[in-house]
């Protein structure tokens, strides 16, 4: 630990350096007006792993963004740890919330402030720079695979395709990823479990043109208003997803696994406060902690049609549009359930309009083994380096890959993520702390470490 702590502290300044640098990057796979940005910053990766002395480092081109992979063997013989990353980020819409540019990077109070700084630029950075650390201390203990692919944000269409053209390639023990948040520095955990996700989007058409809201209103109906009710049937009173079938699947918990999974601090009036409101939001007979982690959820995620321009323009328009998502838990498919929700949506539209769901991507839901070989590697790691034991969390969020990785590689993942909740993911300000960034650079070379003598 002392040796790693020393390398850390001397080269601080140069992490920092160019992470800031890897920042600067737009890279949205979202947006194809970026597409040059997302090489960029695909080929400024590969060049970062080449420098840390990986071998075999290629930007692998797809039908979409780029793959960037890289590896070290040092011994057919010791177990191999696949690292999985994205260099993309989320648009970063809107603009006028930002505090300084989302491309800019700022460091205020011991944070770095940019697009990308934790999901998953700064996460996954802390690897290469790990890897760095263990050549240059001659401490690599597994021989280790780097594959940081460009289109997380926008759903990986092209990773599932990569990775079944290059399983020999990517052939490991574990896969480990650092694109998930623990409790705190002093509260360290480690999630188990991800839920996952059906993403669509909805059109609601009324008539075949917008029309004068003053001739035709009353007598024409109006999509946005037709939307907005069919939108709020989708929860009834208790907030219970009101979509026949949803719940069929769930994986319920028992008393005590509910137990156990709420014994993690949590502060409610802290919560509220460092979100700015009055009270908390949810499924009826769960906590704030079960409906974030062990519980599906429907969310709108924007919803637009009409005139929304300066001035007035008083129209009734002709279409109106929302994107939703759906997180799922075990076990929850994604395809069963993007199909009920497409049925129960065309059925509960009025005949004065017509409806069209469209599909974006999704993933499955995924639970990590905690009795796992890399598992217990992971918690030794994160018990050395933060002198505690790491409480086992679920997780809010999604990433469909890691049941990829499971049905095509027959690989389990480790989810040893140093971002925290309060992070402000896809949202304005997004941040990293510093000393997480540190802490993770010197924590991941011990869990290599723990990796080789537990395997």
């Amino acid at each position: 630990m002392q040796t790693i702590k020393k390398y850390v502290e001397a080269n601080t300044q140069r992490f920092l350096d160019e992470l800031i640098e890897l920042l600067r990057f737009p890279s949205v796979s979202a947006d194809p007006k970026y597409k040059g940005d997302v090489r960029n910053a695909a080929e400024y990766v590969a060049r970062k792993l080449r420098d840390a002395g990986a071998d075999n480092v290629e930007v692998c081109p797809t039908d979409g963004h780029p793959i960037v992979y890289g590896e070290k063997i040092i011994d057919p013989a010791k177990p191999t740890v696949l690292v999985y990353g994205h260099y993309d980020v989320q648009p970063p819409d809107p603009l006028e919330l930002w505090e300084t540019p989302p491309f800019e990077p700022t460091i205020r109070d011991g944070k770095i402030f940019a697009r990308g700084a934790c999901d998953d630029k700064g996460q996954f950075y802390m690897h290469v720079k790990a890897f760095e650390l263990m050549q240059a201390t001659d401490t690599l203990a597994c021989n280790i695979k780097f594959m940081i692919e460009g289109e997380e944000e926008v759903g990986s269409d092209n990773l599932g395709t990569f990775v079944k053209a290059n399983k020999q390639r990517l052939a490991a023990d574990v896969v480990l990823i650092s694109d998930t948040a623990m409790i705190s520095l002093d509260t360290p955990s480690l999630e188990t479990g991800l839920r996952g996700l059906s993403y669509l989007e909805v059109e609601v058409t009324g008539p075949n043109r917008d029309l004068h809201s003053g001739v035709y209103g009353g007598a024409v109906a109006n999509p946005i208003t037709v939307l907005a009710k069919m939108i709020a049937s989708l929860h009834d009173e208790n907030n219970h997803i009101a979509i026949p079938g949803f719940y069929d699947d769930v994986a319920e918990l028992d008393a005590a696994e509910r137990k156990a999974l709420n014994a993690a601090p949590f502060d409610e009036n802290e919560y509220k406060a460092d979100l700015g409101i009055k009270a908390v939001w949810g499924e009826k007979g769960y906590t704030t902690i079960e409906r974030t982690g062990i519980r599906p959820t429907l969310e709108l995620n924007g919803i637009w049609g009409g005139y929304i321009g300066e001035g007035a323009k008083t129209v009734l328009p002709s279409k109106a549009h929302a994107k939703i998502s759906m997180r799922l838990v075990p076990n929850q498919d994604s395809d069963t359930i993007t199909k009920l929700f497409t049925k129960h949506f065309g059925s509960i539209a009025p005949d004065y309009v017509s409806v069209k769901v469209t599909p974006h991507h999704g993933g499955q839901p995924a639970v990590t083994p905690t009795d796992s070989t890399a598992y217990r590697a992971a918690e030794k790691a994160i018990e050395e380096a933060f002198g505690k034991k790491p409480i086992p969390t679920r997780g809010g969020g999604s990433i469909p890959i890691v049941s990829l990785f499971e049905n095509e590689l027959g690989l389990k993942t480790v989810l040893m993520g140093f971002g925290l909740d309060s992070d402000n993911l896809h949202s304005p300000n997004e941040k990293y702390d510093i000393a997480n960034y540190l802490k993770g650079i010197e924590t991941i070379p011990l869990f290599h470490k723990y990796f080789a003598e537990l395997s």
